[in-house]
């Protein structure tokens, strides 16, 4: 698996697929973030939490504003 930082709080995170993961057959071997392509056309790598904690709709400024609590929560800054 790939390592990566997540676009929102910074934390590492692991990134399934690609040339990395060729020899993993279902061997419990999920990522902790994934790319998202939102409504205004930008596409950043979120971990888990961060994609808990922005709103059901979006931008790359909501983005912007997540921040790391602690190592299984996010929440947005203050605007």
């Amino acid at each position: 698996m790939a390592r990566d930082s997540c676009d929102g709080c910074g934390r590492t995170v692991t990134v399934t697929g690609g040339i990395a993961n060729v020899w993993t057959f279902g061997d419990g071997s999920d990522g902790t973030a994934i790319t998202l392509e939102l409504a205004d056309g930008s596409e950043h790598l979120l971990c888990y939490p961060c994609i808990e904690a922005i709103p059901d709709d979006p931008t790359a400024e909501s983005v912007a504003r997540l921040e790391q609590v602690d190592e299984e929560t996010s929440r947005l800054r203050a605007a």
